[in-house]
Formats: C-alpha cells, sequence, structure tokens
C-alpha cells in the first residue's frame, strides 16, 4: 500500500482494494467518455530532454539579444537551445537530402 493511503479512512481504502483486485472487463468506464477530440492536443509536453551543463562562451551581442526578446527577460537559455535544435534539425534535413 503505497504511503498517501495510509492517510485515508479504512473504509476508503479497502473501497480501493477491491476497485484494485477487479479484473479490466469488470470495471465500468461509462462515466468516463472516450475522448474524440484531440484538436487541443500537444505532442511531448512530458518529454524532457537531458541537460548537460557546460561552459559555453558567445558573443555578449547574441546574448543581449536573447534577453531581450525572452519573456520578462527569463527563459533565455531555453531560447538559446532551441535556436541551436532547430539549426541541428535544418542541418540534419540538408545531410539528408544531399
Amino acid at each position: 500500500m503505497k504511503k498517501d493511503m495510509a492517510e485515508l479512512p479504512t473504509d476508503t481504502q479497502a473501497q480501493i482494494r477491491a476497485l484494485e483486485a477487479l479484473p479490466d472487463d469488470q470495471i465500468d468506464t461509462t462515466d468516463a467518455p472516450e475522448i474524440l477530440d484531440w484538436s487541443d492536443a500537444r505532442r511531448g509536453v512530458f518529454h524532457q530532454p537531458v541537460k548537460q551543463q557546460i561552459t559555453l562562451r558567445i558573443d555578449a551581442d547574441i546574448i543581449a539579444w536573447f534577453k531581450a526578446h525572452a519573456r520578462d527577460g527569463r527563459g533565455y537559455q531555453t531560447d538559446i537551445n532551441s535556436a541551436l535544435r532547430e539549426h541541428v534539425k535544418r542541418e540534419t534535413r540538408s545531410a539528408n537530402q544531399a
């Protein structure tokens, strides 16, 4: 049993255990309708690539530009990472087409 369950009342814990024991085909999901409209769905929002901390010398005017264009002066490093990623994608596509 998870730690969070220990904080629940005993009768609630018993109900949860009973639900866990049910086979999938006996679980009533009629009150949870299937989502058919995925127009607002966003791909990759949970994926977070592994980050590696490095020391990198970048011209001051480039850093100033990214900071000036960042929201509230924050997130400029993420913007630089995105710009570098776009460059890598373009170069990869070019190399694959050659």
